[in-house]
């Protein structure tokens, strides 16, 4: 469940930069920003939800997700297809988000 709500999170986060992006880079109508930052406060409240008791824990193990959302991103939204060198950080970013997630700790 931790996974999904960190994919989940990444997502939303993904879309609402997307959103400001789009407005300053793309120059898209500032109505963009609307959903935006929906978004944005969507993402900080499903990371939240996150049941690691420290929030640099939990920060630490969503960044490895979140690049590899940012490369599914890429491809999907974008159109530009991940070469092997993307897919190798993201494997090595993952196994690391991992490593924190599933880590024995003492109580």
């Amino acid at each position: 469940m931790t996974y999904l709500l960190y994919t989940a999170a990444a997502l939303a986060e993904i879309a609402g930069c997307f959103s400001v992006w789009a407005w300053w880079r793309l120059e898209k109508s500032p109505l963009w920003l609307l959903p935006g930052f929906a978004s944005l406060l969507v993402f900080a409240w499903l990371l939240a939800l996150i049941g690691i008791g420290a929030a640099g824990r939990a920060y630490a193990a969503y960044a490895g997700i979140y690049i590899a959302a940012s490369l599914a991103w890429l491809w999907l939204v974008e159109g530009v297809r991940p070469d092997r060198w993307d897919l190798a950080g993201a494997a090595l970013c993952m196994a690391g988000a991992s490593i924190i997630l599933l880590a024995p700790r003492g109580a």
